[in-house]
């Protein structure tokens, strides 16, 4: 499968199962969606700003369902496989992106995996392993080595504006030694310092320039 990130600001999520995992899921997507758990009882604390609608659905269900919410995506997390593949099967058949939770393996087109992920906005890291387990773990490995790159994103993403008067080449080098540079990530993580002066640093080294 090739990863892919999907922008869902103004899409709606349905998410069928109000346990741990709907809730989970629920969480996951309200960042940006308009999330809807559909389920007869809802056990977490906690679904993020979504909506829950208390209701049983049989596999008969699934259409008029889906019809009346009318998502962009389809979360099947039901402790019920014959449900969760009716969710699905309904997906497939209005051309809906779907996600199965109680399944593992290889995937026909419009069934997408939901990775675990790590944000320091904007920066994301995604990992999908197909064991919850592994994926867990190397979620928390990922925690620590991406821990300041926002900061690093937001800095050169500013900087790299303002080395436009600069060959694309040399551009490079100058953003590269500044991502490169633990000096300016050190800068970042320390709230006396100036992030900025040190890239600003760098750079000069470089390029010989100043900013």
């Amino acid at each position: 499968m090739i990863p892919l990130m999907h922008d869902f600001a103004g899409e709606r999520v349905l998410v069928v199962g109000g346990g741990p995992v709907g809730a989970r899921k629920a969480r996951k997507f309200a960042r940006e969606a308009e999330v809807v758990v559909l389920s007869p009882t809802f056990e977490a604390d906690s679904y993020g700003q979504s909506q829950q609608l208390r209701a049983a659905p049989e596999p008969a269900d699934a259409g008029d369902w889906l019809d009346r919410v009318d998502p962009g995506l389809v979360v099947a997390a039901t402790d019920s496989s014959e449900l969760n593949a009716a969710f699905e099967q309904a997906a497939d058949e209005r051309g809906l992106l779907s996600n199965r939770a109680d399944y593992a393996g290889p995937r026909s087109p419009g069934h997408v995996v939901v990775p675990a992920t790590v944000r320091d906005d904007p920066v994301v890291a995604a990992v999908s392993t197909g064991s919850p387990a592994l994926s867990r773990h190397l979620r928390q490995e990922l925690e620590s080595t991406i821990s300041g790159a926002g900061g690093m994103a937001e800095l050169t993403g500013s900087l790299r504006t303002e080395l436009d008067h600069l060959d694309a080449e040399t551009r490079r080098s100058a953003l590269r030694a500044v991502v490169g540079s633990d000096a300016v990530w050190k800068a970042l993580d320390t709230e006396s310092s100036n992030p900025r002066q040190v890239a600003t640093d760098v750079i000069a080294d470089v390029t010989g320039d100043s900013l």
